[in-house]
């Protein structure tokens, strides 16, 4: 059974963003841990967040340009930790935070919509020859 990239990316996606949120934010419930065992803890979880991440970046490249991977990234990041803050931190959600997160998926709209012919398919043309800049000396 073949997915689509994007359902794939935006899953792959998905799973590491859970993982990642409770590998910075987890250990706040365990304060009284000691940090070494928390960085120990916390860089075991990321790594499977690793395993997710970078394959749902090499999978969706070419399907989405790497801005919308990062917009796709840190949409799914905000709104992973807005629900664990709430879920599992037991913190409010206030309107400014709801004010912001309307902004930031403005942002996204921003960036994946195709005004006026853009495409972001399109790659920006890199320099053949290396940018030389002039530098004065003291004569």
């Amino acid at each position: 059974m073949n997915l689509p990239v994007p359902v794939v990316t935006i899953g792959l996606l998905l799973a590491s963003n859970i993982f990642m949120t409770f590998a910075w934010y987890g250990h706040l419930k365990f304060k009284a841990a000691p940090l070494f065992i928390v960085v120990l803890v916390s860089w075991g979880i990321a790594f499977f967040e690793y395993l997710l991440q970078v394959p749902a970046n090499r999978i969706g490249h070419g399907h989405f340009n790497a801005a919308q991977l990062k917009t796709i990234q840190e949409v799914i990041s905000l709104s992973i930790f807005v629900v664990f803050s709430w879920a599992y931190l037991g913190e409010k959600i206030t309107w400014n935070v709801i004010a912001g997160f309307a902004l930031i998926c403005l942002g996204a709209f921003l960036i994946f919509t195709n005004f006026a012919g853009s495409s972001h398919s399109e790659e920006i043309p890199l320099a053949s020859e290396p940018v030389v800049i002039p530098v004065k000396t003291g004569e």
